[in-house]
């Protein structure tokens, strides 16, 4: 597999993933979820990222939520498994449990907290690449693992056999670059800003789009790579200055939350527009009503209030 063996492009959120208020996995809120991110016409959508709050999922009710986002959406939308794990053995059941429900592929980063050599970066994926047929998304989210993938290991990844795209979040923006070049000609490359660097890296270098967070803006989102595509500049610049606000006003440069958490902002946000996005699971906390107020004055000034 290579690029060239998915279509995958545009805005691709990792989505939240609603509980109730006592913690259960609320099946019915994340079927209306779907419904809204469908018809705020996504690119696709990941299921069960950080976003989505993987570290609190069973391994059951990872698999529920693949399987019920390939039935809702599944003809629809790009549909990635965030199959996050500590070792290759998990990771493989949950791209299993991905490939057995129907999902166009795989989102996974090196193991959290272990802080794994390079070797044991490669012989991580690998296990998993060799294990499952299915294209599989190299995640590199330092914040979240402790390590940075730099281009040159990216580059080994991108020659296992199901690796067919990178997603980016590096807060060093050289190394971003210089993957992006080594890489835009073998994988899907993910992590594009929305603002005029990121415009400038899309229609002079390349790139694919971004795998953001919580598809807040809705439609504005995707739309931001649709108008890139077409080849209207001032569209794209209006509506990635919309996420920018959200971006700048939420979030820190290594993309951590400036407040609170970023599944419960999310949750928050996505509530306030009457999307169930449900409540958060321990160990996370939900908004404090000063930090709901700081959300709220974001979703005002954007104009997103019903």
């Amino acid at each position: 597999m290579d690029r060239d063996s998915v279509d995958w492009f545009g805005y691709l959120p990792a989505v939240t993933t609603p509980f109730t208020a006592t913690g259960e996995l609320d099946l019915a809120a994340w079927r209306g979820q779907l419904d809204w991110l469908a018809a705020e016409r996504m690119h696709g959508l990941i299921v069960g990222g950080t976003t989505g709050e993987w570290f609190s999922l069973s391994e059951q009710e990872r698999a529920a939520l693949f399987r019920a986002a390939a039935d809702r959406v599944g003809d629809r939308l790009t549909v990635l498994g965030g199959c996050n794990a500590y070792t290759p053995a998990e990771a493989i059941r949950h791209a299993e449990a991905a490939r057995d429900a129907g999902l166009h592929g795989i989102l996974l980063t090196p193991p959290p907290y272990v802080v794994p050599t390079r070797a044991e970066v490669v012989a991580f994926y690998r296990a998993v690449s060799e294990a499952v047929d299915i294209p599989l998304c190299v995640y590199n989210w330092p914040r979240g693992t402790g390590v940075d993938l730099d281009a040159d290991l990216l580059l080994e990844l991108s020659a296992l056999d199901t690796v067919v795209a990178v997603k980016n979040s590096t807060p060093d923006f050289g190394g971003f670059v210089r993957g992006l070049v080594a890489l835009r000609h073998r994988v899907r490359y993910f992590g594009i800003p929305t603002n005029e660097v990121g415009i400038e890296l899309m229609t002079t270098i390349g790139g694919d789009g971004l795998m953001g967070a919580g598809a807040v803006l809705g439609a504005d989102h995707p739309d931001f790579f649709r108008a890139l595509r077409a080849g209207d500049l001032d569209r794209a610049r209006v509506l990635g200055a919309r996420d920018r606000v959200i971006m700048e006003d939420w979030f820190g440069p290594d993309y951590g939350a400036r407040f609170g958490n970023a599944q419960a902002i999310m949750k928050y946000a996505l509530t306030l527009r009457g999307v169930p996005a449900g409540h958060v699971r321990a160990p996370l906390l939900p908004l404090t009503p000063a930090e709901q107020d700081r959300v709220r004055a974001t979703m005002t000034q954007l104009d997103l209030l019903p």
